[in-house]
């Protein structure tokens, strides 16, 4: 029955239900941020390759026939992570064009070298192939040391053209009301975490009100586009002679 309750739970965090209003302090974010996967996850398909993939948390919602996790050891909860390979940081270990999508969910921010790793990605994957990306704009410093930047959409659409992408799609998450509330959220629980059954507390009867108003409001209030959570992009590979000079021998 525990452990029931833990799965349930675990689920709740990247995949929630009405019921992670109560169980999930990040809700708002993590609500937002599936239903945007979720709405492009049928472009994801073939060979796939999910670069930075931690848990895989969103493998399920793509079309691929094959799913690569990637991953650079940092030595942060590497129990936790189900990476079939690690790198260097600098080199995947793959062949040139091996892959027919990409995705990159919440990865960018960590990165220090943000060009060599898009270039990496555009090697990798066969012309016209798919990337979906996610970044966060507006969030805390997580996982420090090794959170290094926060993009605006021009940024990524700069750097995504820079690196052999063409835009597709690019959406914004949570662009209402509602990201002030998450923000708040996040506040509450830095500041309880470190105590379990406060933060447990907290999240039932303090945050869940808190998530609970922010969703209200963002049904009745404008969506502000210069303020939101996640940038959300489907972009295309149509440089076939970028980064050539980076080869992988496998």
């Amino acid at each position: 029955m525990i452990k029931k309750i833990k799965k349930r739970i675990e689920k709740e965090q990247f995949h929630p239900s009405w019921l992670g209003v109560f169980v999930n302090p990040f809700f708002i974010a993590r609500n937002g941020l599936r239903k945007s996967i979720d709405k492009l996850g049928k472009e994801i398909s073939g060979k796939t390759l999910d670069a930075g993939c931690g848990t895989k948390p969103y493998e399920n919602l793509f079309a691929s026939s094959e799913y690569v996790g990637l991953e650079f050891n940092t030595g942060l909860d590497l129990e936790k992570k189900k990476a079939d390979f690690y790198y260097d940081g600098k080199t995947f270990p793959f062949a040139d064009e091996e892959f027919d999508s990409v995705v990159t969910n919440q990865v960018l921010e960590h990165v220090f070298n943000p060009k060599e790793f898009l270039s990496e990605i555009n090697r990798v994957l066969k012309l016209n192939g798919k990337l979906l990306l996610t970044v966060p704009f507006v969030w805390d410093e997580h996982e420090q040391p090794y959170d290094y930047a926060r993009y605006s959409s021009f940024g990524l659409k700069s750097l995504l053209e820079e690196t052999g992408f063409e835009i597709l799609l690019q959406l914004k998450s949570v662009n209402n009301i509602a990201v002030i509330f998450q923000l708040l959220n996040g506040y509450i629980y830095e500041m309880t975490r470190k105590i379990p059954v406060i933060k447990q507390a907290s999240v039932i009867f303090i945050m869940a009100p808190i998530t609970l108003t922010g969703l209200l409001l963002s049904l009745i209030l404008p969506s502000n586009n210069d303020l939101y959570l996640d940038n959300i992009i489907l972009a295309s590979r149509n440089d076939p002679d970028c980064c050539r000079e980076k080869k992988t021998d496998v």
